[in-house]
């Protein structure tokens, strides 16, 4: 069951992807350009993104198990550190260059390009050294690995 609610969440985020522009690059720079030629088009996608989540999430918290799984995973990290600054810098400087996060540039493999591929496969290596430096250092913060947990 679990997998069938996944298909179905992952369909329902593939569609608003498409339907929000977020799988165009130019749409997305045009977000980004904010000292440029602006496009606050997905200013909506995300302040959308924020009401439907900010009531799923007060819902949830009002339950006492979750659905399809035998206890709720709710982050632990509430501080900003170095790991966190470091990190959201070099996703902007990709997302800023390229003009695709994660999601929306898996989408496009749909419709694939060589660019597109290489970079999907850049992302993946950046992703797996991540991990790898993750089990092989020790961190010197105590911060958990970021894996998304089954359940």
């Amino acid at each position: 069951m679990r997998a069938i609610a996944s298909f179905f969440c992952g369909l329902v985020f593939g569609c608003g992807l498409l339907i929000s522009g977020m799988t165009e690059p130019p749409i997305v720079l045009g977000f980004l350009d904010v000292l440029g030629h602006w496009n606050p088009t997905l200013a909506f996608v995300m302040g959308g993104a924020l009401v439907v989540s900010a009531v799923g999430f007060a819902f949830a918290r009002r339950q006492p198990a979750p659905v399809f799984a035998e206890r709720f995973d709710w982050p632990t990290q509430g501080k900003i550190d170095a790991a966190l600054v470091v990190g959201s810098i070099l996703f902007g400087i990709g997302w800023g260059l390229v003009g695709l996060c994660p999601g929306p540039a898996i989408e496009n493999l749909a419709t694939p390009s060589t660019e597109l591929i290489v970079f999907v496969l850049a992302m993946i290596a950046g992703m797996g050294l991540y991990g790898w430096r993750q089990t092989r250092l020790p961190s010197a913060e105590g911060r958990e690995p970021a894996i998304a947990s089954d359940g």
